[in-house]
């Protein structure tokens, strides 16, 4: 994957993590029910994601995240090609 594309994934993905903080906090509106919602739990779970992201960027993935992290993607790309590959379904 192209460096450029890489990192604007990475900011879309802390940004995501940050708004789904925000909303748990009850500072922002669910997009989809458009209610202000807390969960103090999945809020600090969010802030904890983005904090070890951070981690991670500074200390690098250990070899069984690496693995993790590879068959997961493998996985998904396998997945995507089959799916993009069959007809519509119709309603």
């Amino acid at each position: 994957m192209e460096k450029e594309k890489s990192s604007e994934l990475f900011v879309a993905l802390v940004y995501s993590l940050q708004m789904q903080a925000m909303m748990n906090l009850g500072k922002i509106k669910n997009p989809m029910t458009e209610v202000i919602e807390k969960n103090l739990e999945a809020a600090s779970v969010s802030i904890d994601m983005i904090e070890m992201l951070l981690n991670k960027s500074k200390e690098g993935f250990t070899e069984e995240e690496k693995k993790v992290l590879e068959h997961i993607v493998s996985d998904l790309r396998l997945n995507y090609v089959n799916e993009s590959g069959k007809e519509p379904e119709k309603e």
